[in-house]
């Protein structure tokens, strides 16, 4: 069979070929990183199934890509219901995005993050437990899974986990749920692999959620008003949603490969250039976006860290992982995308893909080579 496209052709090489043919589900498929993670496991000539809630906003970059997948659409907190999907679907590897992934929303709704986030969580590794045909699992949490303590310096993977508000603890707590199923159920041969995946703020093409910097502010650009900033000085760890990506199909590959030291925590974050405030991503973003407009609100907001750094010197030291796109280059595609007419967005992101890919590989990053 032909390949589909330049990037599926490159399905042998690209993470050393092991997705061509594997049976991949991708929960929170419907989700910004999730459409774009079943949009590359496609052109690496993967069979994604996805697991999700049907998608929140509309327009939505799932739905304009119309990728022809089997999808369930289901609530992860219906224990029985994923069971059966989980024995349905037979995957060799899973990768856990689904969440509740918003901070403020978080304090609007607290029971139910919490409950989407750990007990949704429970319920797919409980069901992976039962499955054989699983080899693999990677669990995506953030980079607010740790105890933030304001350092001017980057988290570890050693450093102590916690979080002030709902969704940062929830995830926390999802990376101690992980921990114990590795411990407790994974240990035996013919058991999952299982991972645990931080990574930074991620931007880039087909976000339209609530309460983030970048949707929020094109709604605004199409509305014709001028965005009010929460908070101008936070300073974050920005990355192009394909640099966290590439992270954890890099990360699967090992477990695929069965390399048991891979089944561990890994932070997925820029190099230092990536870790701006808000403010500085805001003007980089203008110079590729002139018609952007925003000022500083007053108002009184719910408590968010303001100043958060990831060390990833882990992943590249024994995963050989590397960004590839500096962030002046991630926020042009981001604007690009937005830019383009809305029919032309899912030939944007195939196209934006195989840029990344091939810039990738003219860098000699580790999954990239032939």
């Amino acid at each position: 069979m032909a390949p589909r496209s330049a990037l599926e052709g490159l399905g042998m090489t690209l993470f050393n070929g092991q997705y061509r043919g594997r049976r991949v589900l991708v929960t929170g498929h419907t989700g910004f990183k999730g459409s774009w993670l079943s949009l590359w496991l496609r052109e690496l000539g993967a069979e994604p199934i996805g697991l999700a809630l049907p998608p929140e906003t509309a327009p939505n970059h799932w739905q304009l890509l119309g990728l022809d997948i089997v999808e369930y659409l289901q609530d992860m907190r219906v224990s029985a219901a994923v069971a059966e999907i989980v024995a349905d679907v037979q995957p060799d590897i899973v990768f856990h995005l689904a969440a509740q992934p918003l901070v403020r929303r978080g304090y609007r709704q607290p029971l139910d993050t919490w409950t989407s986030n750990v007990v949704g969580s429970a319920n797919l590794l409980e069901a992976c437990r039962h499955v054989p045909a699983v080899k693999a699992i990677v669990v995506v949490t953030t980079d607010k899974c740790y105890q933030n303590r304001e350092w001017p310096w980057g988290y570890r993977e050693t450093d102590s986990l916690g979080g002030h508000d709902p969704y940062s603890a929830s995830k926390a707590a999802v990376e101690l749920l992980a921990a114990s199923y590795r411990d407790a159920f994974f240990q035996r041969a013919g058991t999952p692999l299982l991972a645990t995946a931080r990574a930074g703020n991620v931007i880039g093409g087909g976000d339209w959620s609530e309460d983030r910097l970048i949707p929020d502010l094109v709604r605004a650009v199409a509305a014709g008003e001028t965005l009010e900033i929460r908070s101008p000085q936070a300073t974050r760890p920005w990355q192009h949603v394909l640099e966290s990506l590439s992270g954890y199909l890099l990360l699967g590959q090992h477990l695929l490969e069965e390399r048991r030291d891979a089944a561990d925590a890994w932070n997925f974050g820029p190099d230092t250039e990536g870790n701006r405030s808000v403010a500085d991503v805001l003007t980089m973003l203008r110079r590729h976006w002139p018609e952007l407009h925003w000022q500083i609100g007053s108002d009184p907001q719910p408590h968010e860290a303001g100043l958060l750094y990831l060390d990833s010197s882990k992943a590249k030291s024994r995963l050989d992982w590397r960004p590839v796109w500096p962030l002046d280059t991630a926020l042009a595609a981001t604007a690009a995308w937005y830019q383009a007419p809305l029919s032309a967005k899912p030939a944007v992101s195939r196209a934006q893909l195989q840029d990344y890919s091939a810039a990738a590989k003219q860098a000699g990053i580790a999954w990239a080579r032939s």
